[in-house]
Order: C-alpha cells, then sequence, then structure tokens
C-alpha cells in the first residue's frame, strides 16, 4: 500500500470485478494428490486457495518428508499458476515448530517465497487461542499463523465483509469524533491479523474426526475477505472438509481434495452441518465426488 500511495495509486478490490451471486455452487470433493489435483486446473482461475498442508512434524505418515520445502515447493509453484490476477493464497503453519519440522517450517515456507516467487506477503495472521498443551522449558504456546500470499498488488479484500462490530459505548464515542467517518464507525473495526479464535475442543459441536480440524469461523473469515460470491476456492489438504462447507455457506464455487480415502467421508459429515440451502441463501449447491483420475480437469 505504501508503494502505492507513493506511485500515486489507489488499491480498488472490486475494480474490474463483476460481482453476481450465483444461482447454483458448484463443489468437487477428490480423493487425489494435490499435485495431479492442480494438473487439471487451468491458469489463473482461482480467487483464493486455502492451504492447511502437512506441518513436518511426524503426526502421521502424511506428515513427515525428508526434504519438506522441496516437495511444498511444487504446489508453491502451481498455486501461483491456477490463481487470478487478484487472487490470494493463505497457508496455515507454525514458526514454533521449527525444532521438530526437521527441514521445513512455515518460515521456510515464507522463505522461499520470497526468494522464488513474485507473490507478495500481503499480512502474518496471529490465529490466538486459550487452550493447548503445558511447557516446562519454554512459554507455552497459544498461537499458530496464516501467511497471506497476493498473486499480484491489485488483490481483492473485502474489509467491510468481516469487520467486527464496536460496543455500543466505544460506538459512541467515536460517531463524536469528526475525524472519523461516521459510515465507516458504523460498519464496525477491522479485526486486526490478531484473530482471538478457540482451538475445537474434543466434544465441539463442529468436530467430524480429523484430528488437526481448523475451526469454521477462521477459514470463514478468509473466505469472505479474500473471495466473492461466485468466485472458485481451492483446497488440495483438504483434511476435514471445512473448506467445502464454508464454500457452500457463502455462495463460492470449490475445488477440494485430499490424499485420505476418509476425506468424502469428512466432507459429507460437514455438509450434513450445513444448514438447507433456502434457510441461509436463495442459491442452491451440486456436490461431486471423484476418486483419483489421471488428468482431472474442472469447470465451474
Amino acid at each position: 500500500m505504501n508503494s502505492m500511495n507513493r506511485d500515486g495509486e489507489t488499491h480498488s478490490s472490486f475494480k474490474d470485478i463483476s460481482i453476481e451471486r450465483p444461482q447454483v455452487t458448484h463443489h468437487v470433493v477428490q480423493v487425489i494428490d494435490c499435485l495431479q489435483l492442480l494438473s487439471g486446473i487451468p491458469d489463473n482461475s482461482i480467487q483464493l486457495i486455502v492451504c492447511d498442508p502437512p506441518y513436518n512434524i511426524m503426526l502421521a505418515d502424511w506428515d513427515s518428508f525428508d526434504d519438506y520445502i522441496d516437495w511444498a515447493s511444487n504446489w508453491l509453484l502451481e498455486a501461483e499458476r491456477v490463481l487470478t490476477s487478484n487472487g490470494s493464497i493463505a497457508i496455515f503453519g507454525g514458526l514454533q515448530f521449527q525444532g521438530e519440522a526437521g527441514s521445513g517450517d512455515l518460515l521456510s515456507i515464507i522463505n522461499h517465497l520470497r526468494h522464488n516467487s513474485k507473490m507478495l506477503l500481503v499480512n502474518l495472521i496471529i490465529w490466538n487461542y486459550q487452550n493447548g498443551m503445558s511447557a516446562q522449558r519454554f512459554f507455552a504456546n497459544r498461537h499458530e499463523e496464516i501467511v497471506w500470499f497476493a498473486k499480484t498488488r491489485k488483490y481483492f479484500f473485502d474489509l467491510d465483509a468481516v469487520r467486527e462490530p464496536y460496543e455500543e459505548d466505544v460506538m459512541k464515542i467515536y460517531l463524536r469524533d469528526k475525524r472519523l467517518n461516521p459510515e465507516t464507525v458504523k460498519k464496525g473495526r477491522n479485526p486486526t491479523n490478531v484473530w482471538r479464535i478457540s482451538r475445537l475442543n474434543g466434544n465441539s459441536k463442529e468436530r467430524v474426526g480429523h484430528p488437526t480440524q481448523k475451526p469454521r469461523a477462521i477459514i470463514q473469515r478468509l473466505v469472505r475477505a479474500l473471495s466473492y460470491p461466485g468466485s472458485t476456492i481451492l483446497d488440495f489438504f483438504g483434511g476435514s472438509g471445512i473448506t467445502t462447507r464454508v464454500a457452500i455457506e457463502e455462495n463460492r464455487h470449490s475445488i477440494c481434495g485430499d490424499l485420505d480415502p476418509i476425506f468424502p467421508h469428512y466432507t459429507d459429515l460437514q455438509i450434513q452441518k450445513v444448514m438447507p440451502p433456502d434457510m441461509f441463501s436463495d442459491t442452491q449447491y451440486e456436490i461431486r465426488e471423484t476418486v483419483g483420475q489421471e488428468h482431472p480437469v474442472f469447470e465451474l
């Protein structure tokens, strides 16, 4: 933003974007390797990638890599290819895992992208939660990170979609401040890059059985802020299926894949939690579940 101001440019997230609420959204759910999935997706076709990759902390067979960055560099390159010019990728990870992660953690991904990609680091989001493991040899960890990279400086960002309401007494004070735009104050505050959202406990109603399931509220905020109705969301580490659910609820199309054969089952459980479409929107949705194809091509 500073460089754009210096160059006399203005950032308009809605410029040249025609936002039209679709009557039907389409969703692909596929058991497939991430690179195979990406190979079938056309260039410049995805608005937002939600990416919760393995952390390389030996949590399971799928969470162990001898050369993590060598592996990650392949899907990072493909991710950049499929993003639209105003698209973004949000990557979950943890800087605190460096001692366990061997050759790779989120810091390694950030470093790789800064040196090998034209994408721009927009925000490092801190996901802060109260519940977590105790510790004796260091300060107990209560956060993970989400790194947001945009394909170009013309990235889409809808702040109004994710503003948080002010407390009534605070709003009254701000509305009396002549330096502030009252319309903006009424819309609410910027949620900042520190998101205080609880982790899912063992008996959470959101849980579908996946060991590293992310809260719906986090995915929802990313989808609302970095995409728009009718655009396409991609999640090639689909995990618990939460991205498909949120895409349905928010009237976006989605393509989601995962190597785990149980992935479609998790997604089915997520969809069962979604209210009937006529209760949350005036749109319908269609799901297409497939098992790995050699050359999948997606037209949404």
